[in-house]
């Protein structure tokens, strides 16, 4: 063997190395497992104006220092799908299993905003949004029919609060879905998002560290909707996930709904971004028996960024309600 094929298989074999080390870095990364034996953070909910201000349905954060959604594990409780491999555009049932520090299946939980849980799909460069309800049989096995619109990796995060701790989990992990892989980029921020006759203006000064207020304005064919309807036990519902490592932050608006009332134009909320950096934000509202999605850009810098003011941009083509928007499972 020539010194020069020598050298080329040393770098070969090298490179090898070190990228089955990154892999393996990343991986540890997607999904730790928190410590069960690390204590839990305060339960928070500081009042802004009346407004209370929640990350996860629960009153609390995950462990100290770590955002919701990070990891699969957290208290001795464990999000466990029954695959992680689908097919793009194939009707299929999502399947999994809340395991507690038992080894069992959860199966006695404490509702939080009408539901014993909430499922939250959405592709890893958030595209694809879908936030649905999955039904537990006896057994403490949770499904949902669901259909991947497209390859790739897809996050799950699961948003549950279970019998006797008090406290509310986000669980997250990935599946891996096989088709067409087209990464979408992420829209420029704008204050304001267009689709089905619906405008949604957003306003308000994310700050770093800090609880933010973010209101929402929704008008349809150019006139306020004042006639939203409860959702969820509010007139809207809101989930934000920080770019990159997609860490869950989900809050509630003010103003509690109680069957029968209405709602809007606008939709208030307290929320505090964890760092600066770019978020999604997906706000879901109720209206004449359709639950519909806004979607948002927004940049949070260090020192405060307003968002910027309202701008015609180009209506929306495709819609954004999911499977689980008309179907029962949704019913948040």
């Amino acid at each position: 063997m020539s010194r020069a094929v020598a050298l080329r298989l040393g770098a070969f074999a090298g490179a090898l190395t070190l990228a089955f080390g990154a892999a393996y870095a990343i991986g540890s990364a997607v999904d730790p497992i928190a410590a069960a034996d690390t204590p839990a953070a305060p339960a928070h909910g500081e009042e802004m104006g009346g407004m209370e201000q929640t990350s996860g349905h629960g009153a609390g954060h995950d462990a100290p220092g770590q955002l919701p959604g990070l990891a699969v594990s957290d208290a001795g409780y464990t999000f466990a799908p029954a695959t992680t491999f689908y097919q793009s555009g194939a009707k299929t049932q999502l399947r999994f299993t809340i395991q507690g520090p038992d080894g069992k299946p959860v199966t006695q939980y404490t509702k939080t905003h009408e539901k014993d849980l909430h499922l939250i799909v959405v592709r890893r460069d958030l595209s694809g949004f879908h936030h649905v309800h999955p039904t537990r049989d006896a057994s403490g096995t949770w499904s949902v029919p669901f259909t991947f619109t497209a390859g790739g990796t897809w996050r799950l995060y699961a948003d549950f609060q279970p019998a006797g701790l008090d406290r509310g989990l986000t669980l997250g992990t990935d599946v891996n879905v096989s088709g067409l892989y087209i990464p979408v980029p992420l829209s420029e921020p704008s204050s304001i998002y267009s689709f089905h006759g619906y405008d949604v203006t957003l306003s308000g000064t994310p700050v770093a560290g800090k609880e933010s207020e973010l209101t929402f304005r929704v008008s349809r064919g150019g006139k306020p909707v004042t006639d939203l309807q409860p959702y969820l036990g509010a007139f809207g519902h809101l989930v934000s996930l920080r770019s990159g490592d997609l860490a869950y932050l989900h809050n509630h608006p003010a103003q509690h709904a109680e069957p029968g009332m209405k709602g809007g134009p606008e939709i208030t909320f307290g929320t505090t971004f964890p760092t600066a950096a770019t978020y999604s934000l997906f706000l879901d509202f109720q209206h004449a028996g359709a639950v519909h999605t806004a979607e948002f850009t927004v940049k949070v810098g260090p020192n405060g960024t307003t968002i910027v003011p309202p701008a015609p941009v180009p209506t929306k083509t495709t819609t954004t309600t999911t499977p689980g928007h008309e179907e029962t499972p949704h019913g948040h």
